[in-house]
């Protein structure tokens, strides 16, 4: 009767934790037996990964098929050549990057929001579109988490290091209140701990005085090659790339910032192993929806031997959600460039306007964005200032976009569609 327990997932192919699994187990069987069966099952076939905490503490990870589906997800669906190929099926190269440059934004809205960022990202996305100065803190905050993930793709042909991780602090915590955040430096205390929303702490970090020894020990273990798919020793990259992010919000080496640069360590490591679409995929947009679930999922692993699985296998369902939505912002795109080529081209518009005129007006109708300014054009469109201001001007003398005046700088943006559909009949 317990051999049905020894197996490291259930019969659905859950990987659950105690909590979960002692619900599960028949009526009249032992429950801690049950659990010592599936147990040992695991154990058999745990992969190591690396050490962390006081005491090293070994991390060990298992294959289930959540994480053998994202990991075949991501090879087929986010590398650098799954990127390029989408951008020569959709044909208009600069109306998808402009999709792209809107979903990078995602990225950085959402990990600020995770931590508490108040601002909404509406507001968050016109300053960052607009290149404002933040306004506040939570707007100091996001616009941090932006640089921070600039950084991440500009440096992923260096090696890890532990100046590369206080840099990686500094760019996304400078300057916001640098008393709370210490930017570019490790804590120096063990005043710290990571607590649930009632205030209890859920997890006490590893202690201040041996943070740079752990981290330098993971540094080593990020930079040692894992890659060979013959040897006894390969990791997936998505795998240690997954397990830098938990690595990071374990030690807490930082006073704050610490989910922000797990986060950005995640997307580093990809960037490095050349699954370049992950600048578009928002995996902080999924967390924040379920933060209590994120949470458990690193108590999961700490109170479970270090069973690194159950985190791994969290970020993975995030993951498979996250590239799922970037292909479906995809499609959209193809759907939409058919659809509206098709209007413009029955209505007679489309003889009127230039290519970079189609490109901003395709990108207003999508709603990718809401308000022009000559100085985004510019930039999205790789144009001088003057084009870009000729491009939106053009637009409001065709009778598709209006403008206004908002501080020095003209705002453009698409008229009401039926209001340009009566003029075009008109």
């Amino acid at each position: 009767m317990y051999l049905k327990y020894y197996q490291p997932v259930d019969s659905k192919g859950r990987y659950l934790p105690y909590d979960e699994f002692q619900y599960r187990v028949d009526s009249g069987l032992e429950v801690e037996l049950a659990w010592a069966m599936t147990k040992v099952s695991r154990t058999s076939q745990y992969m190591k990964l690396l050490h962390l905490g006081d005491d090293g503490s070994q991390c060990n990870f298992m294959l289930t098929p959540m994480i053998q589906k994202a990991v075949s997800h991501a090879d087929r669906h986010a590398t650098t050549g799954a990127l390029e190929w989408m951008s020569s099926k959709i044909g208009e190269e600069n109306h998808f990057e402009y999709l792209l440059n809107d979903l990078i934004e995602d990225e950085a809205i959402s990990s600020s929001q995770l931590e508490g960022a108040a601002t909404t990202t509406l507001i968050a996305k016109d300053m960052l579109k607009r290149k404002r100065k933040p306004r506040t803190p939570d707007e100091k905050m996001i616009l941090g988490n932006f640089k921070m993930m600039k950084f991440a793709w500009d440096n992923r042909n260096k090696p890890l290091s532990i100046d590369l991780i206080l840099e990686m602090h500094r760019e996304g915590t400078d300057d916001i209140e640098n008393d709370k955040y210490t930017p570019g430096s490790f804590r120096q205390s063990d005043d710290v701990a990571v607590v649930d929303a009632e205030g209890e702490p859920v997890h006490i970090p590893p202690l201040a005085c041996h943070i740079e020894e752990r981290l330098g020990k993971i540094v080593d273990w990020a930079n040692t090659y894992h890659d060979d798919a013959d040897g006894s020793e390969y990791i997936h990259p998505m795998i240690k790339a997954i397990s830098l992010h938990f690595s990071i919000g374990y030690e807490h080496p930082f006073r704050d910032g610490n989910g922000r640069v797990a986060r950005s360590l995640f997307y580093w490591y990809m960037f490095k192993n050349d699954y370049a679409a992950f600048r578009y995929i928002a995996i902080s947009t999924l967390l924040k929806a379920a933060p209590i679930k994120y949470g458990k999922s690193y108590l999961y692993t700490e109170t479970d031997d270090m069973d690194l699985t159950y985190f791994v296998e969290y970020q993975c369902g995030v993951i498979l959600r996250a590239i799922s939505n970037f292909k479906d912002a995809y499609k959209k795109s193809l759907n939409d460039i058919e659809t509206f080529n098709n209007w413009i081209w029955e209505s007679g518009l489309y003889k009127k306007l230039s290519e970079k005129q189609k490109v901003v007006f395709q990108v207003a109708k999508n709603g990718t964005a809401k308000y022009f300014t000559a100085a985004n054009v510019k930039d999205n469109l790789g144009c001088s200032y003057n084009t870009a201001s000729t491009t939106l001007n053009g637009l409001v003398d065709l009778g598709v976009f209006g403008k206004q005046k908002k501080g020095r700088e003209w705002l453009f943006y698409m008229l009401d569609k039926q209001e340009i559909q009566g003029k075009w009949k008109s």
